[in-house]
């Protein structure tokens, strides 16, 4: 790296910087924060950048160097925690980024006279026990079905339990022991309640055995009717068992290892709680080209720990940099010691093993899809005659009935695949009932505005669907914001609405642009289309049900403000008024039983 490369005097600028910890932020001419770094020694590391020979992601921040920001801490690990934040707040372009910012879930079993075994993501504010976390929403409900069969600790709204005056369909079939209506003893069903966390903290052996003892003990009672279940339940839970539990594991451990090639990047995550394996899950931290698998991993450990539930150890296949610091950080966090290991033996080094391979079939897979949209990008490059390939793409739609709940989506693609943490819908207010054309309008103002205050950034092509009259709206409105340098393409439906008919429209031209039904471009467009169009129903049928259901209240004569907020208040809102029986209805105060009956009605029909 030559000096003349970069216009900023790093000297003059190094002779002032501290030989103490902190973080640096490194600025181009825009002012924006290309990169965020941590330090033990800032004078050192800093001037590293300018004499040390880069690898060609570096070397081209470098060049763009025109400030650098300086936060001096106490401690390297103090630097460690503004480093993240820091990374979280600027996405810096030239840091290792992990997109996956959603909170994991938990499965919660809350501590009341007769708990709940429920689904919870978010912060963890009630009273009870949190078990988890656990990869995926899939993962919990399907742990959630499983337990129910073996354990059956109720899982129902507690705004649904207190109101019951009769068991509901899950007592019939025995997935529950009605405790809403007095069906089951506080003792018995504590103890569902004891084997259920005996369960969910490695300790199925225990319940087996404690079940074993009763089945003897009917059987000697020659009570063979319950004994025959026992011996079922048994069979099942030592099923179980031997899916879910790792050989020797007693504690909790992740498992993480990385796998690169070029600038994709894939990270593959184990999670195992009290001895048992909760799945895996892949996430593609943004790695830019030349990250080593070592910036890599210390960039995802910092990311994802700090400020989460913390295992008491993390295997991993690449030693991070800056272990120590992580180590520390991680154990004040968790106020236990957390330790990282790279080089485990015996068992161990199997499951690690299990999750490289995994690491590498996930990354080749995502490749091999990258490779595929990359070519279908390639393909819309060269139809539309762009100079450079399209990376950023949004595509809007408008939904109603007759007018009626107007709903329209935004949907983003960024190299070629969906994007859904951008994804937007637009409630449809003040306009005339049907007008696509006004909808449209509100929808691309209200988005835009946004995204010019910094919400998000502008798309390399917008597609509207629509012909040339929503194309007009599109570019009066961009005009009106003065928004440059977006394509405005216009997707309407071909002759007999038919697919691989569409004719693609560019704002300025009235002549459509038709590709062969074969072609990738062609595809690409339609898979954008087809999303955003989805995207819109599904908004618009929400919408529409919500709004159907908060009118049910409003047309029942007899029900005013008081009566309608009791009865919400009472069932915990219309869904759970929803699934009330008549008799439950009327012991609402103010609602006699004919109006109960009324409102029973009004959700259910004259059945």
């Amino acid at each position: 790296m030559s000096e003349s490369e970069s216009s900023f005097d790093h000297k003059t600028f190094l002779r002032s910087l501290t030989p103490g910890p902190g973080v640096y932020r490194m600025l181009n001419a825009q002012g924006q924060v290309m990169y965020v770094g941590k330090a033990k020694n800032l004078r050192r590391r800093v001037g590293s950048y300018f004499t040390r020979a880069a690898n060609r992601r570096i070397a081209s921040m470098v060049a763009q160097i025109q400030g650098i920001e300086i936060t001096a801490t106490h401690t390297e690990a103090e630097a460690l925690l503004l480093e993240n934040n820091l990374i979280k707040e600027h996405k810096p372009r030239y840091n290792v980024l992990l997109r996956d910012d959603k909170s994991y879930p938990y499965l919660f079993l809350s501590d009341e006279e007769f708990p709940r075994l429920a689904f919870h993501r978010g912060a963890r504010r009630s009273k009870g026990r949190y078990f988890g976390p656990y990869p995926s929403a899939s993962a919990v409900r399907e742990t959630l079905q499983l337990l129910q069969k073996l354990f059956p600790v109720r899982q129902c709204e507690d705004s649904y339990f207190r109101n019951r005056s009769r068991p509901c369909l899950q007592y019939q079939i025995q997935r529950c022991t009605a405790p809403c209506v007095g069906f089951v003893k506080p003792d018995s069903y504590w103890q569902d309640v004891r084997d259920t966390e005996l369960f969910l903290e490695g300790k199925a052996s225990d319940v087996i055995e404690r079940w074993v003892r009763k089945m003897e003990a009917a059987s000697e009672r020659l009570e063979y009717e319950e004994a025959a279940h026992l011996r079922d339940q048994i069979g099942a839970l030592r099923s179980v068992q031997e899916k879910q539990y790792v050989s020797g594991e007693r504690g909790d451990l992740d498992i993480v290892a990385v796998a690169a090639e070029g600038a994709v990047a894939c990270v593959q995550l184990f999670y195992v709680r009290q001895g048992r394996n909760l799945g895996n899950k892949s996430l593609f931290p943004r790695s830019g080209d030349g990250a080593e698998p070592s910036e890599i991993i210390s960039a995802f450990i910092a990311q994802h720990y700090l400020g989460r539930a913390v295992p008491q150890q993390i295997l991993v296949n690449v030693e991070p940099e800056d272990k120590a610091v992580l180590e520390e950080s991680l154990s004040l966090q968790a106020e236990r010691k957390v330790t990282i290991q790279s080089r485990p033996r015996g068992e161990r080094a199997r499951w690690l093993k299990m999750a490289v391979d995994n690491a590498a079939l996930a990354l080749a897979s995502r490749l091999a899809s990258a490779g595929s949209a990359r070519a279908r990008l390639g393909a819309l490059q060269t139809a539309l005659g762009l100079v450079d390939l399209p990376q950023r793409m949004e595509c809007f739609d408008i939904s109603h009935t007759q007018g009626d709940q107007t709903v329209a989506s935004c949907v983003v693609f960024v190299d070629g695949a969906p994007s859904k943490a951008d994804y937007r819908r637009f409630n449809i207010a003040g306009i005339t009932p049907g007008d696509d054309y006004a909808a449209m309008r509100q929808a691309l103002d209200r988005r835009y505005k946004r995204v010019l205050a910094g919400e998000g950034r502008l798309p390399d092509i917008l597609l509207i669907d629509g012909g040339l009259g929503q194309l007009a709206v599109a570019g009066d409105i961009m005009a009106e914001l003065g928004v440059d340098g977006v394509l405005l393409l216009g997707v309407a439906k071909g002759p007999d609405r038919r697919p691989g008919m569409e004719q693609l429209f560019l704002l300025g031209r009235s002549a459509a642009l038709i590709l062969p039904a074969d072609s990738p471009a062609l595809h690409l467009v339609q898979q954008i289309r087809d999303e955003a169009h989805r995207f819109a129903i599904t908004g618009h049928r929400q919408r529409r049900g919500k709004a159907k259901k908060r009118s049910v209240l409003e047309d029942i004569n007899g029900i005013g403000p008081k009566r309608r907020a009791r009865l919400l208040k009472q069932f915990g809102g219309l869904q759970g008024l929803s699934r009330a029986g008549i008799e439950d209805i009327s012991t609402v105060e103010g609602v006699s039983e004919k109006l109960a009956q009324e409102i029973y009605a009004a959700f259910h029909g004259n059945k």
